[in-house]
């Protein structure tokens, strides 16, 4: 290797280190100003186990590998089968104290069953009240956000909203912003599918928390990119795997909250809270990253 080449290598090298030592991005609550991390952990199909001792121990390796990159937000429902259950067992033997930011949703066509279904809930993961509740994907919402605004008025919440996924029903989100009192919503939004975007300044300039799910397009955005080596300019903005650079990509827009990837393996932890460090993109790299994924 020549002097350059050395010099370059030990420049890139530099980089990397300082992106990883860097203090983890923090958003502020709207209204509130509470700080979040800006990467949390979803646990849709990934948290569904049952008694099976090696994934059990692994999920155990993801909440630990979380906790230990200084994640906050964990977000579950009762339609994700047992992933309430897993974590309400796996959280008493980790260090979370502090950081936790616990959020699920009520998932039911009847209003009755609401209260029922959000004790069971609570008593799942073993808490004495939720960080944030949302009505899961805006089913029978006029109903259940009575039940909500009770919870939270009991200060057995502090947050409350809703949540959509796969690009649908924005227009009823903006009816719910603009009719009901809530604090935050959850939405579909990546480089595969951006169509949240008017959605999500709407909630910002109302002072709503916007949470992003599939942030990966369900995975079809790895499938997208495949073998191929990120592009050098990635650098620009300490980006050292594709993980990051969808995640950067989502968490440089300022209407962004928090975005929460799921993932069952641990390695894969440690570079979805990678993208919460170093620098992000500013707009024209977002709309050039944006661009490069579009061409693949």
């Amino acid at each position: 290797m020549d002097r350059r080449a050395f010099l370059a290598a030990a420049g890139a090298a530099a980089l990397a280190a300082a992106a990883v030592a860097a203090a983890p991005l923090r958003r502020a609550w709207p209204r509130t100003n509470e700080p979040i991390a800006a990467i949390g952990m979803g646990t849709w199909l990934t948290f569904d186990v049952g008694d099976n001792r090696v994934e059990r121990a692994q999920r155990r390796r993801v909440l630990e590998r979380f906790f230990a990159a200084a994640g906050g937000m964990i977000d579950s429902s009762p339609m994700y089968g047992r992933a309430e259950r897993l974590l309400g067992e796996l959280l008493p033997g980790l260090p979370y104290q502090g950081r936790l930011f616990a959020a699920t949703k009520v998932w039911t066509a009847f209003e009755r069953v609401g209260p029922r279904q959000l004790e069971e809930s609570l008593r799942l993961w073993g808490l004495p009240r939720f960080d944030l509740l949302l009505v899961h994907n805006l089913l029978n919402w006029r109903a259940h956000l009575k039940t909500l605004r009770a919870w939270k008025d009991e200060g057995r919440v502090r947050y409350i909203g809703v949540s959509t996924s796969h690009g649908r029903a924005h227009d009823e989100v903006m009816r719910v912003m603009r009719s009901e009192p809530i604090d935050a919503i959850q939405i579909t939004y990546n480089l595969a599918d951006a169509s949240a975007e008017p959605v999500m300044e709407f909630a910002a300039e109302r002072g709503l928390a916007v949470i992003v799910n599939r942030p990966f397009d369900g995975g079809l955005l790895f499938n997208a990119v495949g073998s191929k080596s990120l592009p050098a300019w990635a650098a620009e903005f300490d980006c050292a795997n594709w993980a990051q650079f969808f995640l950067k990509w989502i968490v440089a827009h300022p209407s962004v909250t928090c975005a929460i990837p799921a993932t069952t393996n641990p390695a894969h932890m440690d570079e979805n809270m990678g993208a919460g460090r170093g620098r992000l993109p500013d707009q024209a790299l977002r709309r050039r990253m944006q661009e490069y994924v579009a061409r693949l």
